[in-house]
């Protein structure tokens, strides 16, 4: 499965420093832009491995939510 996500970056001193907009937790940083993509990748897919799953019975419910 793919998708896209957003990163929203910017520049503190030397550093790039970005989050993934959406993922709450997913913090990277790097010495180039091109260094925190990948840092952020690996961020996310750790943040994704680390996920609990789900206890046998659970249920599923959308909710939506207003700004």
């Amino acid at each position: 499965m793919s998708s896209t996500l957003i990163l929203e970056y910017w520049e503190s001193g030397v550093w790039f420093v970005g989050r993934l907009k959406g993922v709450p937790g997913v913090f990277s940083q790097g010495e180039t832009l091109a260094e925190l993509e990948v840092n952020i990748r690996d961020a996310y897919q750790m943040m994704m491995a680390d996920e609990e799953p789900a206890p046998e019975g659970a249920a599923q419910k959308e909710l939506a939510f207003t700004a």
